[in-house]
Parts: structure tokens; C-alpha cells; sequence
């Protein structure tokens, strides 16, 4: 998701938003927003991490998540998948979720229906994974209804907003900690346009996490929307 975007109908508009408000959720309920408040116990959020993996990005990720015995769910662009396959071996390897975000990074509202399920098809074949996050939250009613019944189709409650060059680590991290509540699913970017945002309130974000009484979980296998 980018500057100026925000879900709604179709899903998005376009004012990007740090927290989702339930309203917009209610317009398109069958997508998975949140996960479970409470696992474990304990109260549970969701980091993710979109448009991986990246050979020096997401492994600096890794070390911090190492770091607090954190597990998260990297959505991958399929094409990053061909550049650097060690990384997502990697990523299994050290019990991370692995989503699926399209071979191409695509738009679903400037791409035809076949080409973005081939597109799916596509990332699919080399991640074998039970979620799917459409790149920018961009992605159509009809869209949504071919994929719903082959995958979990995984929106997001907070966005850090590490995209957006106006920002500083500084508000990201304030608006992480706004809006987080039990069972956020957070969004981060494992992306060369994002790191010099991300990388240095990873770390704080996660400190914050624990001093808070959160523990962090992968999401689970199947959810309900």
C-alpha cells in the first residue's frame, strides 16, 4: 500500500489510514482483518511483512526477530522469489509464515481478472502458502470472489505507513503505538523504498510489544473473516 491509499469498496480510496476503522472492514467482511485477540493466553498481534524477501532487507529483519524469539508472516512478490531463493529458504527454514503477494506486485484495480489469478497461480507455485495479501490492498469484488475459496485473503488493521517518504521513523513508530490493539495484524515492508524507516523502529516497536504484555504469533493456519 502506498501514499494516499486507503480501503473501501472496491477496496480503497484515497486517504491511507494508520488504523482500519470497522466500518470499512464491514464493507468487505469476508477479508481477513485481524487475527485472534488472545493466543497463548495472552493478548496476540501479527506482524507482516510485505514485499520481501530482499537479501540484506529481510535479513536484517530476521536478525532483530531472532533477536526477541519473534516469528512474523512475510508476504513475497513471486519475482523477488526467482532473484533470491536462499531467502525464502531462509524464512522457512527459521519457521516464518510465508504469504503469497502476487508474482508481479500487481495493482488488481489496473489488471484484468485472468492476468491477476495468473499472477496468484504464479506466486503460488513457489511459496505453497494459505494466505494471500493483494499488493496496495488494490483488489477487486470480483477478484476477491475467485480467490475466496482457495485462500485466505489477509487485509490489515494497522499500517506502520514505512512507505511513505513523508514520514519519519519517528511518527511511524508514535502511530505503531496509537493504534496497535489485541490481534492487530501490523504491516511493515521489507522493501529497499521502505528500510530506512522500518529497520530503525523495529527493535523499539518490539521492545514496546513486550512491555506492553503482547505476544507477537504467526498467523494461524485457517482464520475466520
Amino acid at each position: 500500500m502506498r501514499q494516499g491509499e486507503s480501503h473501501v469498496h472496491g477496496y480503497l480510496c484515497e486517504v491511507y489510514l494508520r488504523q482500519t476503522p470497522p466500518l470499512l472492514k464491514a464493507l468487505a467482511s469476508h477479508l481477513i482483518w485481524n487475527g485472534p485477540a488472545q493466543m497463548h493466553g495472552e493478548n496476540a498481534v501479527y506482524l507482516t511483512f510485505d514485499d520481501g524477501p530482499h537479501p540484506e532487507i529481510t535479513r536484517e529483519v530476521m536478525r532483530t526477530l531472532a533477536d526477541f524469539s519473534t516469528l512474523a508472516t512475510f508476504f513475497c512478490v513471486g519475482e523477488n522469489v526467482d532473484r533470491y531463493p536462499e531467502v525464502l529458504d531462509e524464512l522457512n527454514a527459521a519457521g516464518h509464515g510465508i504469504g503469497n503477494h502476487t508474482q508481479r506486485h500487481e495493482s488488481g484495480w489496473g489488471t484484468g481478472q485472468r492476468a491477476y489469478l495468473r499472477s496468484y497461480l504464479e506466486c503460488q507455485q513457489r511459496v505453497q502458502s494459505p494466505w494471500f495479501r493483494p499488493p496496495y490492498g488494490r483488489i477487486t469484488k470480483a477478484q476477491a470472489e475467485a480467490l475466496h475459496p482457495h485462500t485466505q485473503i489477509v487485509m490489515w488493521d494497522v499500517l506502520s505507513a514505512d512507505f511513505d517518504d513523508k514520514n519519519t521513523p519517528e511518527s511511524c513508530l508514535e502511530q505503531l503505538m496509537i493504534n496497535t490493539r489485541p490481534g492487530s495484524i501490523v504491516v511493515f515492508h521489507d522493501s529497499p523504498r521502505s528500510a530506512s524507516r522500518m529497520l530503525p523502529i523495529l527493535s523499539p516497536y518490539l521492545i514496546w510489544l513486550q512491555e506492553q504484555g503482547y505476544r507477537c504469533e504467526l498467523l494461524p493456519a485457517e482464520m475466520t473473516s
